[in-house]
């Protein structure tokens, strides 16, 4: 176990608390429509936060991508373009089901499907080996805990007569929501993937004296500038569509502005230190360290989703079946994640 285990993990729970409280502070945007907020926090967060520590930590970061095949910059640009649809839906389904439901389904399918793809593309039969294993025993889990999730919401938006009026109020219908929710899960494997084709860049790095955190930055880099364009896009079709371009300079903006930055600090924040953390963990940090962030984060967004407001007016069967799919969601997320310690 490494020197710094413990230290590792605390890193990665309070990285996974910010991850689930990210979205937070759009709950109370009042006079920017979602593109403005959203445009925002993906330009700081997928954009200027990784290129400036992947500048900043990142020694000769030009030599570094020179030095590799275009094939291996064009991967992780790709399957982070990919990831970007998911972003887009994430933000979208946030202001349909709300932030517990919205990161309770896609974190739990975004782990089975992150684990899964990589699995079937590079070592199909290790899905018949204890990892494969306790990743199909963990589905069933997360079956049953997705149902009973539907059925939570189903009957909140049955028994909420009315919702806030603000950035997440309710924009569409529930099954909307979810089926976006399922798709962001689903589709959120494509980050790892960009990962998972990007050892040639971070041995580029390290040659170049960056260290094995830093050396991350210059993939991070990459991924996330792929996943930015569908953000952009989408957004800047909302700002022409709905012409709220003009929101960004009316009053009350500064405001306004600093609640996106807040989401965008937050975010990376949560993603950043989930890579400090899982290199102090050592061996263990895309398994118990990544079961762990996962696990903290579906627990912050569903505490402060109950917090917020989110499940107010809700009969005690509704809330019972909520506390029934988390526990559910958890277990399928433990069960999946332990197949990394084989």
């Amino acid at each position: 176990m490494s020197d710094h285990f413990w230290l590792g993990m605390a890193i990665i729970f309070l990285a996974g608390v910010a991850n689930g409280g990210f979205a937070l502070p759009m709950k109370y945007s009042r006079r920017w429509q979602w593109e403005n907020t959203w445009f925002v926090f993906a330009t700081l967060s997928l954009v200027i936060v990784p290129w400036s520590l992947a500048t900043a930590f990142v020694p000769q970061l030009g030599e570094v991508y020179r030095g590799v095949s275009s094939r291996a910059l064009a991967y992780p640009v790709v399957f982070g373009f990919l990831w970007g649809f998911a972003q887009v839906t994430f933000g979208l389904a946030l202001g349909m089901v709300g932030v517990a439901l919205t990161f309770a389904v896609t974190s739990a399918l975004g782990s089975l499907s992150g684990s899964l793809v990589p699995l079937l593309a590079f070592d199909p039969s290790g899905l018949f080996r204890p990892r494969g294993l306790l990743l199909l025993l963990s589905i069933p889990f997360l079956i049953l805990g997705l149902v009973l999730y539907g059925m939570a919401g189903r009957r909140r938006e049955k028994e909420q007569a009315a919702r806030a009026t603000d950035v997440l109020a309710a924009q569409g219908g529930f099954a909307t929501g979810l089926a976006l929710c399922i798709f962001t899960g689903i589709f959120g494997a494509c980050f790892n993937v960009g990962f998972a084709f990007g050892n040639d860049v971070i041995r580029a790095a390290l040659q170049h004296g960056a260290t094995p955190v830093t050396s991350t930055y210059a993939l991070w880099a990459l991924v996330l500038s792929g996943g930015f364009v569908p953000n952009f896009v989408y957004c800047t079709y909302r700002l022409f569509r709905n012409r709220s371009w003009p929101l960004f300079l009316r009053s009350g903006s500064p405001r306004e502005a600093l609640l996106s930055v807040a989401m965008g600090v937050l975010w990376a924040t949560a993603i950043f230190s989930y890579g400090i953390g899982a290199t102090f963990v050592g061996k263990y940090g895309t398994s118990i360290g990544f079961m762990l962030f996962v696990a903290s984060s579906i627990l912050a967004a569903n505490a402060f989703g109950i917090l917020s407001g989110e499940w107010r007016g809700t009969v005690p069967t509704t809330k019972k079946l909520l506390v029934a799919a988390i526990a559910l969601i958890l277990a399928a997320v433990v069960v999946l994640n332990l197949g990394g310690l084989f």
